[in-house]
């Protein structure tokens, strides 16, 4: 049985009360689960019911349990679906840009447009793949969104988006073997997807991954770089008379806080002070470290890293700030005996600009003790070095 097949079986009045009586399965007793419904049910059902629980519950994480307990998935629909805080962010952006309307390309199982519909857009949500196309179409009116989302399976290079005030793209960045790296290899490529939103009337974002070299960005673009609860989602260009072409900025979730760029120069290198401050990495993909250096008054560790050290605690959303109580060039013996005089049993490794691995050094410095530390494997004006300290408060 295919992807859609399966889908459609879900979408019966016993592929649904299956999908209800196996919601809260546990994986451990799948197989008993399994041998006792195929008694009174065909075993393709079973199988499908079963596995679309185990999609489900994967797809908490990004749509929230009450979502997730009443949506449809395919496997790939979960894997790329936009996280639910991510796309509420961005139809509110569309929203607040005026747009009624937006033709959603490369819609998946929906994610987007649903938060879209939710901002009381009107969406048409068009996908190529006929399973992920059935599952959008069922999770918008499972959601009771129906009325505001048309869904078409079709190709997106050949559909008309003239009656909308808006486009998104979310061209397919997986291939099979594994992510595509480059844009144009995305599909659509993103130079179709550049010309798509600068036909859109209003406005128009392209969900692009979150590193894309700064020089693929189109120049009439604005970029914008997400991130939620510190993870680093996605990029977006955007074109819409309230974006600046040309523009960057760093989005934090939840919030939301956006920090602009102003087109400061790169920090200067200076030697450690009492704080380290550790950039959002929605703020070091948007090359935005200077930005946070000058609110914080300090200066880099090393040209080529993005941390940033101070000698006044001023706290910014946009960076973690952990006082540094020591600092030694790199010796795993030094750093073994530090901890066990210091009683650091809970370690925090964090590294940049450092070939070593974080449960490497935890193996080897053997951790004992009640107290808690970070230690930040780095360089300092090119010298491997290690800072130890803890989250500032």
């Amino acid at each position: 049985m295919n992807d859609l097949d399966s889908l459609l079986t879900l979408l019966t009045p016993e592929g649904r009360a299956l999908l209800d009586e196996v919601r809260d399965t546990d994986p451990a007793r799948e197989l008993a689960v399994a041998t006792r419904l195929r008694r009174t049910h065909p075993a393709e059902l079973v199988s499908a019911a079963l596995g679309q629980a185990r999609l489900r519950q994967r797809a908490v994480a990004k749509f929230g349990a009450e979502d997730a307990g009443r949506m449809l998935f395919t496997p790939n629909g979960v894997e790329q679906s936009t996280r639910a805080s991510v796309a509420a962010y961005r139809a509110g952006r569309f929203a607040a840009l005026g747009v009624g309307s937006v033709a959603d390309l490369c819609c998946g199982i929906g994610g987007d447009a649903i938060a879209l519909a939710r901002a009381g857009i009107r969406v048409l949500a068009v996908d190529r793949d006929p399973a992920t196309a059935a599952a959008a179409r069922a999770n918008a009116e499972a959601l009771g969104l129906a009325g505001l989302i048309e869904v078409r399976e079709a190709d997106v290079t050949e559909v008309d988006t003239g009656a909308y005030d808006a486009v998104f793209v979310d061209p397919a960045r997986r291939g099979g073997r594994g992510r595509i790296f480059d844009p144009e290899a995305y599909s659509p490529p993103l130079s179709w997807a550049v010309e798509a939103a600068r036909t859109a009337s209003r406005a128009a974002a392209l969900k692009v991954a979150p590193g894309i070299p700064h020089e693929a960005v189109p120049e009439d673009a604005e970029a914008e770089w997400i991130s939620d609860g510190g993870d680093v989602k996605e990029a977006v260009l955007w074109f819409a008379a309230g974006a600046s072409a040309g523009a960057v900025r760093a989005t934090l979730l939840p919030g939301p806080r956006t920090l602009p760029g102003t087109g400061l120069p790169d920090p200067e290198v200076r030697t450690p002070g009492r704080y380290l401050y550790e950039p959002d990495g929605a703020v070091i993909r948007a090359h935005l470290v200077a930005e946070v250096a000058e609110q914080v008054g300090g200066g880099l560790l090393d040209a080529t890293i993005a941390y940033v050290t101070a000698d006044e605690l001023r706290p910014t959303p946009y960076a973690t700030a952990y006082e540094i109580t020591d600092r030694m060039p790199f010796n795993v013996k030094k750093l073994k005996a530090l901890l066990r005089e210091r009683g650091i049993g809970t370690l925090t490794v964090k590294k940049r600009g450092s070939a070593v691995e974080p449960e490497e050094l935890r193996r080897k410095v053997k951790p004992q003790g009640p107290n808690a530390a970070t230690v930040f494997m780095t360089r300092v004006a090119g010298a491997p070095t290690m800072l130890i300290g803890h989250p500032a408060r």
